[in-house]
């Protein structure tokens, strides 16, 4: 394992608008569905990566959290259209009730995960594997049980992030498969430091991404990348009921095969919305420096950051993300 005294690179707090970006374009699907069956739709245009044994990796959330992906839209998918395939998770960096295997299965219990194989990944120990043409670091630990899919589906909650600005595919990614003693620490803690959240900013952005690329690499083609915009706190659902209130409203699921593409549509559509619909969410983002995630993916080649946004209500036309929220409903308490 090797520390690098490198500089982080800056720019995170500006949003980056379509036109000023560069390179390739992927394929980004969307639906306003926001239901089991929307979810199902969504997954079948990017299933084909889905072979052998699969992985979910799901945030699970803590005790009672009140936005996570609904549980019975989970069930469907795993029933329907992925069974024998596991939800993959592991223990949290903090303490609280996912910091042990033994409190992390009760809080699975409470919160309603037990229709299916929930895999705590670091239960049986941790492993390192490398982080290709990283600054910070030349391999991460994530738990042992990786090992053990030949494919991973990221489902992701889209919300905001208290350090991270927002949660996409690559924070689910990045912090969710370190393993909880090592591998978040690595991303977290300065090395020396007193002060186990000392990393923030655009140091801390690079390194979740640097942390996803291990992963994202070891499953090469298999891999696909799925973003719920529902229920969009600027909290994390580690925040469980102490999670900021939802003012930001719905905008339906992205996906791709492409994790950047996925997580910048993401935030492309949330930054479609009125000003005053995005203003908590993005200004989340702005203040965290979260627009780093998506810049330092595409210099680590993770994916593209311009995408041709498929709409799956209207017979496949292409759209632009204005289009896709044209008619979504203000939130309103």
């Amino acid at each position: 394992m090797e520390f690098k005294k490198i500089k982080p690179g800056t720019g995170g707090e500006k949003y980056v608008p379509y036109e000023e970006r560069g390179g390739e374009t992927s394929v980004v699907y969307f639906t306003r569905d926001l239901s089991a069956e929307g979810l199902r739709r969504i997954y079948k245009k990017v299933s084909s990566s889905m072979t052998g044994k699969v992985g979910i990796k799901l945030h699970t959330g803590e005790k009672n959290g009140p936005n996570i992906i609904p549980r019975s839209w989970v069930k469907e998918l795993i029933e329907k259209e992925l069974p024998g395939a596991a939800i993959i998770e592991t223990n949290t960096y903090y303490q609280g009730d996912r910091y042990t295997t033994q409190q992390h299965r009760e809080t699975l219990k409470v919160n309603g995960w037990d229709f299916a194989p929930v895999d705590i990944m670091d239960e049986e120990g941790t492993t390192m594997i490398p982080v290709k043409g990283g600054k910070w670091f030349t391999e991460m630990s994530v738990g042992t049980h990786l090992l053990n899919y030949d494919s991973m589906l990221t489902l992701t909650h889209f919300k905001g992030h208290t350090m991270g600005g927002f949660g996409g595919s690559n924070k689910n990614i990045g912090i969710g498969c370190a393993d909880g003693r090592i591998g978040k620490k690595m991303i977290h803690a300065q090395e020396g430091s007193g002060n186990p959240w000392s990393v923030v900013d655009e140091e801390l952005m690079e390194k979740i991404s640097e942390s996803t690329k291990a992963t994202v690499d070891h499953f090469g083609e298999h891999n696909a990348f799925i973003n719920v915009m529902r229920n969009m706190s600027v909290s994390c659902d580690c925040e469980g009921l102490a999670a900021e209130p939802v003012v930001t409203p719905n905008i339906g699921i992205v996906a791709s095969f492409d994790i950047l593409a996925a997580d910048q549509a993401s935030v492309d559509l949330l930054y479609a919305l009125s000003t005053k619909d995005r203003l908590a969410l993005a200004e989340r983002i702005e203040t965290r420096h979260g627009h780093r995630q998506l810049s330092y993916m595409q210099e680590l080649g993770m994916g593209n950051r311009r995408y041709q946004l498929i709409d799956l209500d209207h017979e496949e036309a292409q759209i632009q993300p204005a289009d896709a929220v044209k008619d979504v409903v203000p939130f309103t308490e």
